[in-house]
């Protein structure tokens, strides 16, 4: 017996917990039959956790900012984000930096 996606970050790693279904990636908890509606933009960051607006996120890895003359850095805070639709779906302002768009695979919530 094959089990559904999440119904929340579509992984496939999901189990089965007595009469629930659990993803190990998103911790969703759903029973079996049950749909979800989506309530607008789900953004995950690279460890599986759901973004919202106004949260605090870390930058995992040095990244290349195109005309700037420095790279930014692993550990960087990134404070009262927002999410936008797209490839980019977090805009923000970094300090020393100014204006930015990032991608969420490249961050973590904190």
């Amino acid at each position: 017996m094959s089990l559904p996606n999440c119904l929340q970050c579509q992984s496939e790693y999901v189990y089965e917990d007595g009469h629930l279904l659990i993803c190990p990636m998103c911790a969703f908890e759903w029973t079996p039959g049950e749909e979800v509606v989506e309530e607008g933009l789900v953004v995950l960051d690279s460890n599986g956790a759901r973004l919202s607006d106004g949260d605090t996120i870390t930058v995992i890895k040095d990244l290349k900012v195109k005309g700037a003359p420095k790279d930014l850095k692993q550990g960087t805070r990134v404070k009262n984000i927002r999410l936008v639709e797209g490839d980019h779906n977090i805009d923000c302002k970094i300090e020393g930096f100014g204006a930015m768009k990032l991608k969420s695979e490249f961050v973590k919530k904190i």
